[in-house]
């Protein structure tokens, strides 16, 4: 057996796999925060439900798709909202 764990960590090594990241759901916290993040600017009402609704399933998953969105979205066209 411990030859089969040596081989498979070789392996891995070789192929150079990272270590998968484990999937977690955002706390109310969290997903304040994200809606914080994407609410700076104006967005379309759907693409802010979207990343809420990853969020309950994927923290990580609903960060990165708010900073893909973000990144997607032209910087001329944004607008931005101060609060008073």
């Amino acid at each position: 057996m411990a030859d089969t764990t040596m081989l498979g960590n070789r392996i891995n090594k070789q192929i150079n796999f990272e270590p998968l990241e484990a999937i977690v759901a955002a706390t109310e916290e969290e997903s304040v925060i994200l809606a914080e993040k994407l609410t700076q600017v104006v967005i379309p009402l759907s693409v802010l439900l979207q990343a809420l609704n990853i969020a309950k399933h994927d923290k990580a998953a609903a960060f990165r798709y708010a900073d893909k969105y973000l990144k997607n979205t032209r910087k001329s066209k944004w607008v931005i909202m101060k609060s008073a």
